[in-house]
């Protein structure tokens, strides 16, 4: 992959459009490109938390200031998709641009610290950019691999601070889920390739410092900061000051949430203040999205019961954690960039992880790399200049669940609601634009519409089966 050249203020015209004209119509560069000729990206990435679990997106008993300002700055994407309805095929697909059945993680990396995880081939954003100058660092949760050529610095990030599996201890950083099998429990806090041991302090503030350190040691730019936030993920470790923040909220369990929510809100408030005191945020792309949908798994319940937890919320939409319908795939996203993204803006449009890479490829005037597929479309049109989706279908593979979109029709095959061995629909049709919430079967009453989805189905996994 060659070296690309730096974009110019002419290629940032064409890339931004009318949105950018206010800033240069007195000839002047925009303000964006004081400090550096590329824009610093900025990922926050969160962990398990529903499209209801925001208060700028559907919540009323959830505060997130900190995220609702961030939508107040940029765009509400608010038809956005995660490429998975878990962890770690989502967080493949953001880092490559590509469907997670190309990269190696069909589901999530569970084997501990003996996992191979992405391919070690996989072209990640970080090493997209490094060729360009950017200083690359990969903060929080890894969970795509923890075999050597798997982790971090072996995938383009100059630094790595956090764990490399899909859940610990918010306090010992041990691993405990998987107990009694292969080499659980395990301690996982990692500094770089080093193991480091910081019992007692609470990762998501650790996270925080460490991505804080790297943007203020870096702010001359250009940087990549992959902040990957553990909550609201399991086990539910909030601090106590959050559980009274909302001892309003009687529900035990959705009390729980929103403690977990609003901590990973202040610490989003934690960075976004210093790209403020630091005088970068006008050169800096700001990009969060949830990994999946909100989790209902026994285990956030901390207990020994049998019941489903219910803290979390998908808002209207149907499903969790687990699933192919909307409430598994369908998440809380923002786009944020003064002066460049419009600001107040909500947009509709049909959008998915995997759109991320090829979108900072083009506005960092990186080359896409030619010897294999990327899946995602720069959709920075749609955010900027409310272009329509580039997107003609969407296809999502998860065990025996298969879905894909086109156009208005959503076909389910196998669906589940979270991860249940079976679903009361196995064979499901819906029309998105009149029952965004699934509520409604049409399959019966639309073959040729069933016929023409299930072709789409069997094309897609003959192109995955092949290895293309």
């Amino acid at each position: 992959m060659s070296k690309s050249t730096i974009l110019n203020r002419r290629s940032f015209l064409e890339i931004a459009g009318p949105a950018s004209l206010a800033l240069t119509s007195a000839g002047a560069m925009p303000s964006w490109s004081k400090q550096s000729s590329k824009p610093n990206i900025l990922i926050l990435y969160s962990d398990d938390q529903g499209y209801g679990d925001l208060s700028c997106f559907s919540a009323t008993d959830v505060s997130t200031p900190y995220l609702d300002s961030l939508a107040e700055s940029g765009v509400r994407l608010d038809h956005w998709y995660s490429n998975a309805p878990v962890c770690s095929p989502s967080r493949a697909s953001l880092l490559t641009g590509r469907y997670p059945n190309r990269t190696g993680l069909k589901g999530n990396a569970h084997r501990g610290l003996n996992d191979l995880g992405i391919n070690s081939s996989e072209i990640t954003i970080a090493e997209l950019l490094k060729p360009l100058g950017y200083k690359t660092g990969a903060f929080g949760k890894w969970h795509v691999g923890s075999m050597e050529d798997c982790r971090p610095n072996a995938q383009g990030f100059d630094e790595f601070y956090g764990f490399l599996s899909g859940c610990i201890d918010y306090y010992s950083h041990i691993m405990y889920w998987g107990q009694g099998k292969d080499n659980y429990p395990y301690h996982d806090l990692w500094k770089n390739n080093e193991e480091v041991w910081e019992n007692g302090q609470y990762v998501m503030d650790r996270i925080t410092d460490e991505a804080t350190h790297f943007i203020r040691d870096n702010q001359q730019g250009p940087f990549l900061a992959y902040v990957a936030f553990n909550s609201p993920h399991y086990p539910m470790h909030a601090p106590q000051e959050y559980f009274e923040r909302f001892a309003h909220i009687e529900d035990p369990q959705r009390r729980t949430q929103a403690a977990m929510v609003s901590k990973l809100d202040d610490c989003v408030g934690r960075i976004l203040n210093e790209l403020d005191r630091l005088g970068i945020r006008e050169n800096t792309l700001i990009y969060f999205q949830s990994d999946n949908g909100p989790s209902v798994e026994q285990r956030n319940l901390l207990d020994d019961s049998n019941q489903k937890y219910h803290g979390g919320s998908s808002g209207p939409f149907r499903g969790h954690k687990g699933s192919l319908f909307e409430g598994g795939v369908r998440v809380p996203a923002i786009m944020s960039w003064p002066g460049v993204v419009p600001e107040g803006r909500v947009c509709k449009e049909i959008c998915i992880t995997m759109d991320i890479f090829p979108t900072i490829a083009k506005l960092t005037g990186a080359e896409l790399p030619q010897d294999r597929k990327i899946d995602g479309i720069d959709i920075f049109p749609v955010v900027t200049q409310n272009a329509r989706s580039p997107h003609t279908a969407l296809h999502w593979k998860m065990g025996d669940q298969r879905s894909v979109i086109d156009g208005d029709w959503k076909m389910v095959l196998n669906g589940r609601a979270d991860f249940e061995p079976s679903g009361a629909d196995p064979e499901f049709l819906c029309n998105l634009t009149e029952d965004p919430c699934e509520t409604t079967n049409l399959w019966e009453k639309n073959p040729e519409i069933v016929k023409k989805l299930k072709q789409k189905i069997e094309a897609m996994d003959q192109e995955f089966a092949s290895g293309s």
